[in-house]
């Protein structure tokens, strides 16, 4: 006797649905966890503002609102006010003032934060009126270690500008199509003596009512390092070199490469400062196409007959006409007639000088020349020149 088949098993249909009730309780959970995270962003942003102004920095908002679900978390802050004090005199050092701030930090990683600026920002020295003008294209900021001790910090800017405020009137004071700053504490530095570690990088820069030099385009890049530091709270700046020249602290430029026109340099060494705040130290220069700039440099009128000391005062700050006599005086010395030849042909003379600093080298595919160039408790000294003097720095 055959058996009659069996009819088919119904399957279960809960299968169908376990996956998207468990997509729905993952996404009301992850809901829940991001409103309650912005719920907290005011008790976090207001204990880091004391915590900040504790150190000096004081940080004030007009407007406040939290935005970025799912998956961020937008700090946006309108009309924002920035202000330094010194803890030790308890006056004010600096005060800015600026359009909008944006600060974003994803969720899976708040210890990171991103920034964006809008400006101008209006830059007041203390109490006193608006001294600068500053704005930008694009302004950015990252900073790593949050809520803690900030351990990288890195700020971009396009087309910055910067002016001084004259009365009513802006004055431009300082250009760039691109610059960048970075800095980050050393592994291993203690925390009571950092040691910050630095890049800056500048596209096309110029400074105007300084030297005629730095009015024209230069492109630069610098690393360094700074030690003698004991923490990062706003101090006047004579009080935070002086702390670092009381600590032996110093600025080691690892390397830089700057470039302006035919002018090709690459540099390192280390500067220190004095008990008198001057600086101090040497730097290895390798530099291709300084006949270029001697003009600029004012390193001719030291050769010039006749030049009376306002004009040297004016080309080559600190450089007396001692010294140019002086220096001309060592030439005749050593080849009679020398000194006169010099003075006829002031950049030939400066050129060959220079050239008998060094040594011979090659820079980027060009002839170059290899040279010391001195710091001694302020005075700038380029091979016999004395160049310029920087004023103390406390």
């Amino acid at each position: 006797m055959s058996r009659l088949p069996q009819p088919p098993r119904r399957r279960s249909r809960w299968g169908l649905f376990i996956a998207p009730a468990l997509l729905l309780i993952a996404a009301v959970a992850w809901s829940a966890f991001w409103f309650f995270a912005a719920s907290q962003v005011d008790v976090q942003a207001d204990a880091w503002r004391a915590r900040e102004a504790k150190s000096g920095r004081v940080f004030d908002c007009a407007n406040r609102s939290v935005a970025g679900f799912p998956f961020r978390l937008e700090v946006r802050c309108t009309d924002p006010n920035v202000a330094l004090f010194s803890q030790a005199a308890g006056t004010p050092l600096m005060n800015a003032k600026l359009d909008e701030i944006l600060v974003v930090a994803q969720v899976w990683d708040p210890k990171r934060v991103i920034a964006e600026f809008k400006g101008p920002a209006m830059i007041a020295d203390g109490r006193g009126p608006t001294s600068f003008s500053v704005n930008w294209r694009v302004g950015e900021a990252s900073v790593r270690g949050l809520p803690g001790p900030p351990q990288r910090a890195d700020l971009v800017f396009e087309q910055p500008t910067i002016d001084r405020i004259e009365g009513n009137t802006a004055v431009p004071a300082a250009r760039a199509d691109h610059a960048e700053l970075h800095g980050r504490v050393a592994e291993g530095s203690p925390p009571d003596h950092p040691v910050l570690e630095t890049a800056l990088q500048i596209a096309n820069g110029s400074i105007q009512g300084s030297h005629p030099l730095l009015a024209e385009p230069f492109n630069t890049d610098v690393q360094a390092r700074v030690t003698g530091l004991k923490d990062f709270r706003p101090k006047p700046w004579p009080e935070r070199f002086r702390e670092i020249q009381a600590a032996g602290g110093h600025v080691e430029i690892v390397q830089s490469r700057i470039q302006q026109g035919e002018l090709l340099a690459v540099a390192a060494g280390t500067l220190s400062l004095t008990a008198n705040g001057g600086i101090d130290g040497e730097v290895q220069m390798t530099v291709a196409g300084i006949e270029k700039v001697i003009p600029a440099l004012g390193l001719d009128k030291m050769l010039e007959n006749g030049v009376p000391q306002g004009t040297l005062d004016r080309v080559a700050p600190g450089v007396k006409s001692q010294d140019v006599n002086n220096l001309l005086g060592a030439l005749d010395r050593a080849i009679p007639g020398l000194g006169k030849v010099v003075k006829q042909n002031a950049n030939v003379g400066v050129a060959l000088g220079i050239n008998a600093l060094g040594k011979e080298a090659t820079l980027e595919g060009r002839k170059a020349r290899t040279f010391p160039l001195r710091f001694a408790d302020g005075v700038v000294v380029l091979g016999p020149f004395k160049v310029a003097r920087v004023p103390p720095l406390f």
